[in-house]
């Protein structure tokens, strides 16, 4: 793999602006307002990459529709973090053949990080010929040159060359939330976790200038958006690659003393990479939501050496504790990983001990998928599915149970959320630390930060009234 980052220069850009020109004539030309659907699979990366196609589609001329059928392009941005979600997109492109069928000019691109797989690629080509196009995270940028090819050519593009990633700035974003926003400050990983196949399809470590960063907040700010969220692979890593001087704590330290009235929040973090200066500006900025994702995966040292990890769990409840001495009211979630190839009873009764240890408040829980490509995936494993779902339950009923705890504490105390829209008869809106808040109120409140005391739980939820 290419190792050197690439910086897309603004003269490339203006060629890309050039020719989203070059469509809209294309269009005119025949009468036609094309209207296009772009479907997004997996993470809080992938929804920031769709807004970028969708400003890049926008700029083109099309309007958005939230249908496959009748539309005049399709993109779907792609998820590889596990194999469910990679079944779930060759299914829905099989789907695509009757719908292309009914409308003979749609075009069907496929990108995002299953496109960063050589394997995936070549199956496009020979089973899904519809197919119009493919490009990886690393060609995003290129969209409109392709598309512009396929309108014009009528030939299929496969724009997937090995690349350590690159950094452009300017791409048009088209933002489907007027509240909340999501600002990436660094693309791709270089940790190798052994499971993990990110690094393999997006590259390796890079992050944007400070001063972008800075000057994207502040015309979100301007815009009246009231949450920005901070994004990267591993957030905790930011800056290294640049040699300014400026982590991302400085980073968090930056966008939060910008004037405005909004909140702050980030993902994810490597706990190998968490130290004390990040705890430390998380306390001493109001503006920073009080809330850490800070996956553990395993509570085994044993699982966590042959993931890779480069902690162990004595430093990971190090780190915790900090947190906790900082800031008592700490919202803590995680991510881990049930049936690990080689992981036994006992090692994962260590994971239950560390769940019960920390208390977090929720976790996102997955049953390990081998992802060809990953050591990972070539390592033994005796046990059987049936063994890791019945552990998996064994954790979901134990996490439910101190979320319900947690949540009950609640009751009785009032909190400050962002109202950000209705669930049927009730509005909704996330306190600092992240919780689901549903109450009665007008849709005015919408879009406003409020106080609402809490009179009742569930276990994913709370329930309260201004």
């Amino acid at each position: 793999m290419e190792t050197k980052t690439t910086v897309i220069s603004p003269e490339q850009l203006r060629l890309q602006a050039q020719f989203c020109g070059e469509i809209k004539e294309f269009w005119a030309a025949q009468g036609i307002t094309p209207v296009a659907f772009v479907d997004t699979y997996g993470c809080q990366q992938n929804e920031a990459d769709s807004e970028r196609i969708r400003g890049m589609l926008e700029a083109a001329g099309y309007g958005m529709t939230d249908t496959e059928e009748g539309a005049d392009v399709i993109v779907l941005n792609t998820c590889a973090i596990r194999e469910h979600a990679e079944q779930r997109v060759f299914g829905n492109v099989g789907a695509l053949t009757h719908t292309k069928r009914r409308h003979p000019r749609q075009k069907i691109f496929l990108c995002g990080c299953m496109m960063g797989q050589p394997a995936v690629v070549e199956r496009i080509k020979k089973s899904y010929p519809y197919v119009d196009g493919v490009f990886s995270t690393h060609h995003l940028w290129e969209f409109p040159e392709l598309l512009l090819r396929v309108l014009k050519g009528k030939k299929r593009v496969f724009a997937v060359e090995d690349s350590a990633g690159s950094i452009a700035e300017g791409i048009p974003v088209s933002r489907t939330n007027s509240l909340k926003a999501w600002v990436s400050v660094m693309y791709g990983c270089n940790n190798f976790c052994s499971y993990c196949i990110v690094p393999y399809v997006r590259g390796r470590e890079r992050s944007r200038l400070p001063e972008d960063i800075l000057s994207e907040c502040r015309e979100l700010i301007a815009q009246g958006y009231k949450e920005i969220t901070l994004l990267g692979q591993n957030v905790n890593s930011y800056g290294k690659d640049l040699k300014l001087g400026v982590d991302f704590a400085d980073l968090m330290a930056a966008v939060a003393s910008l004037d405005g009235e909004f909140r702050l929040r980030f993902m994810t973090s490597h706990p190998k990479d968490a130290g004390h200066k990040l705890f430390d500006t998380i306390a001493a900025y109001p503006k920073i939501c009080k809330q850490f994702h800070l996956p553990f995966q395993s509570g085994n040292d044993r699982v966590l050496k042959a993931m890779n990890r480069h902690y162990d769990s004595a430093q990971y409840l190090s780190l915790v504790d900090y947190g906790r001495s900082l800031m008592p009211d700490l919202v803590l979630t995680s991510d881990v990983i049930v049936g690990f190839p080689g992981e036994t009873e006992e090692e994962f009764e260590d994971t239950l001990r560390l769940i019960e240890q920390v208390r977090y408040d929720a976790l996102f829980t997955f049953i390990f998928s081998p992802r060809a490509g990953t050591p990972a995936a070539l390592m033994d494993d005796p046990f059987s599915k049936a063994d890791k779902n019945r552990r998996f339950d064994r954790l979901i009923a134990l996490q439910n149970r101190i979320s319900e705890e947690k949540h009950r504490a609640y009751i009785g105390k009032t909190v400050r959320i962002l109202a950000d829209g209705r669930d049927g008869e009730l509005l909704t809106g996330r306190t600092d630390g992240g919780r689901l808040v549903r109450f009665s109120g007008s849709d005015s409140l919408i879009g406003q930060f409020i106080d609402v005391t809490i009179t009742d739980c569930t276990t994913w939820s709370l329930i309260g009234k201004l």
